[in-house]
Formats: C-alpha cells, sequence, structure tokens
C-alpha cells in the first residue's frame, strides 16, 4: 500500500471511528466537502464540540494503536475499505436513507456493482423453508444473480450455502466488524463466502453485534439489492424489517406464501396484504426483475461519464451514455459493446485475460458483461469466466 493511500486511509478511520457522528452526519459531512477528507477532519476538529466530549477528545488525540490495527488489517490480502468517493462504489446505495460513507469488504468488492437479490427469512426456519431458500438461491445464481443475505441462521445461512454450491456468487453484510462472525458458528461459512464473493460491514474492525446493528445492516441488504424475497418471517421477524425498507428504497419485495397453520408463513402472509409479489418460482422473480438489472449496468457505464474504450468523454463529444440508451438494446447498439465481443472471441476467457485485451477496468467490464449477459450475448462460467453465446456475429 502505498504511503499517500495509508495517509488517506488514516484520515478516512479517524473520521469514522469519529464517536457521535454516525454514518448519516459522516456522509452528511463528506457531502458538504465535495468528498474531501480532509476538509471534513479540518470541520470535525473545529465543530468536535457539538458531537460531545468523546468526539471531541478522540479527534483532539485519536487512538494510534486502534487506528495501526485498522491499517493492518485493511493491508492483507482481499481486504478493503469501499469509500463512498470511489467510482466503484455501488451506485445503488446512493438513494437510500443514510447511505453508508464507507463499506469494509473481504473478497472481491467487484461483485457489488453485479445485479443481486436478498433472500432473507426465519432464523428458525423450517425444514420446508430451508428447502426453498436452498432452491430458489441455487436458481436466481444460475440466472446470474449474486445471492445476498445477512449470514444470519436459517434462510440466510442457508441461501448462501446454496449459492456458492451452485458455482454462482453471493454477499454477506454482516452486523458486526469484518473481522468478526455472528453467529459463531458461521466461521466456515464466512471463510466459503469470503471465498466465492465478499463479506460486506460498515462497521470497523472489532466491532461486536449490537442489537441495534442489524436493522442497519438490513438497510444495506435491501439497498443492494434489486429486489428481495422473504421466505419464512413471523410477525415480529427482522426480515420484515428488511422488506419495510427495500419497499421505502423502491425495490420490488417478494414473498412466498405458507400454510396457514404455519406460525412463520404469517410474516409473508402480511407482506402480501401489503402489496408484495406472491411468488411461487424465480421465472417471476428474474422476469420482474430483469429491467431493473439492465438499468443497473446503464447506472455503472454512466457513472463512469466515460466511452470505456475510448479516451473521450462521451457526454462532451455528444454521443449517447450507456444510461441514455433504451434497455435493452445497448450491446446491440453501441460500437464500444461490440467491440468487446470482439475481444472476447469464441473462447472463454477470465476477467483478468479481459483486463489485459481491452484495457478496460475490471468495474467497467463488470458493468459491460452484466448487460451482455442479460442480453443473451454472453453467458458468465465457474471460474469468474465469460464466453459468447453461439451464434452471435462479433463484428458488430
Amino acid at each position: 500500500m502505498h504511503i499517500d493511500d495509508m495517509d488517506e486511509l488514516h484520515a478516512w478511520l479517524i473520521a469514522l471511528r469519529t464517536p457521535g457522528l454516525g454514518p448519516g452526519g459522516f456522509r452528511g459531512r463528506l457531502d458538504a466537502a465535495g468528498g474531501d477528507i480532509d476538509s471534513v477532519l479540518v470541520w470535525l476538529r473545529r465543530h468536535g464540540a457539538s458531537l460531545g466530549e468523546l468526539a471531541q477528545a478522540w479527534l483532539s488525540c485519536p487512538d494510534e494503536a486502534m487506528l495501526a490495527r485498522d491499517l493492518a488489517w485493511l493491508a492483507e490480502p482481499g481486504h478493503r475499505l469501499l469509500r463512498c468517493t470511489e467510482a466503484d462504489f455501488p451506485p445503488q446505495l446512493e438513494n437510500i436513507p443514510q447511505p453508508p460513507a464507507v463499506l469494509f469488504v473481504v473478497g472481491d468488492a467487484g461483485l457489488l456493482l453485479h445485479p443481486q437479490v436478498a433472500i432473507v427469512g426465519a432464523r428458525g426456519a423450517s425444514a420446508a423453508g430451508l428447502v426453498h431458500a436452498r432452491a430458489f438461491a441455487r436458481s436466481l445464481a444460475e440466472a446470474g444473480f449474486v445471492i445476498t443475505s445477512g449470514m444470519a441462521d436459517g434462510i440466510d445461512g442457508a441461501a448462501h450455502q446454496a449459492a456458492i454450491d451452485a458455482a454462482g456468487a453471493t454477499l454477506a453484510v454482516i452486523a458486526t466488524g469484518p473481522d468478526r462472525v455472528y453467529p459463531r458458528k458461521h466461521h466456515a461459512l464466512a471463510r466459503r463466502i469470503a471465498a466465492h464473493g465478499a463479506l460486506i460491514s460498515e462497521f470497523p474492525p472489532g466491532t461486536p453485534a449490537r442489537a441495534d446493528h442489524f436493522p442497519r445492516r438490513n438497510r444495506i441488504i435491501s439497498g443492494l439489492s434489486l429486489g428481495t424475497l422473504v421466505i419464512e418471517a413471523g410477525v415480529r421477524s427482522g426480515s420484515l424489517i428488511t422488506a419495510r425498507l427495500a419497499a421505502e428504497q423502491g425495490r420490488e419485495v417478494f414473498a412466498l406464501p405458507g400454510s396457514i397453520h404455519n406460525p412463520l408463513a404469517r410474516g409473508c402472509h402480511r407482506l402480501i396484504r401489503d402489496g408484495a409479489r406472491l411468488v411461487e418460482g424465480t421465472a417471476e422473480i428474474i422476469e420482474t426483475l430483469t429491467p431493473a438489472a439492465c438499468m443497473l449496468g446503464a447506472e455503472l457505464a454512466g457513472r463512469l461519464q466515460r466511452d470505456p474504450l475510448r479516451d473521450d468523454v462521451r457526454s462532451a463529444s455528444g454521443e449517447p451514455r450507456a444510461r441514455d440508451l433504451p434497455v435493452g438494446s445497448v450491446a446491440c447498439q453501441d460500437s464500444a459493446y461490440q467491440r468487446l465481443l470482439h475481444e472476447l472471441g469464441h473462447e472463454p476467457a477470465t476477467m483478468d485475460e479481459l483486463v489485459q485485451r481491452s484495457g478496460l477496468s475490471a468495474a467497467a467490464l463488470s458493468s459491460m458483461l452484466l448487460m451482455l449477459e442479460l442480453e443473451a450475448r454472453v453467458e458468465s462460467l465457474p471460474g469468474n469466466r465469460y464466453q459468447q453465446l453461439p451464434g452471435r456475429n462479433t463484428d458488430g
């Protein structure tokens, strides 16, 4: 890690650990400062008294030993502090209430840019509920969606496991620091998720599980996902909080019905009465979310504000950016995508190989490959490989 990067991360960690600031306060100050973390620290040191004595004491004399441990954790392979000022920060989190300023990531941070479906439900799920969770997670993963959940016992854990077993990807948004595992029985699962996806937390290393952290992490689960599927939930289930947040964020909410004699079906039935989509299979979810997934891909391309295969800024040249193209037409109409298909050729290629061939960043490629996959131009294969589907012309 470069010394300048270390200094910047040090500044971010000081602000992040400031007592009383909170995610909303931190993000608000960042937005007011145009994303300049040094300006945020200057403001905090001038106005720290308004946050209380603990904040003032921390800002005047930060615990350097604690910050050194944070930096040591971030220096380990596969660990990252993903900041909201970075181009590959997930845009789907930008418009949720109290968007996080940072995310600690263990694993592949690029997967946060992929279309996701959240699968949540009861911790004490029935045998039938676990079967449903595995079946939906497997089918949705095979369709190209990343499965996102909270790594809790029951439905969450079953969904994560099934996605991995199907050679898909899964993300776990956790309510502790990224170095902690809760529940403790999920240490092996956490290692599998980090190897086949990512663990995500807005809490710094060392943060223990606390009751008020779980609702906070639920807004990130629903915010990252295009839709949330609830499988078994009691009337006071935390999964209903995730579903409510998803609805408030403008995301789709799906619920699996159950027997009227099953108390774990009552939460799902309440969601359906309140407007959630009743689903009996994955085809309904895929059909509903595919347009939103296309729009996400277009938003990612637009976020870069560049034609990824050229050096000029498209908005300055007057050419349409990906977000300005009709949904479902990008790969067919945009020459940049045709050139990417030509670079892909007819043999499977890994993401690293495509980065070398095209000169694009992994984030830009992820966005474009997502669009091509949704338009049935390419398919994703195990091992982070991509292959062009037969019968397609790569010459544009």
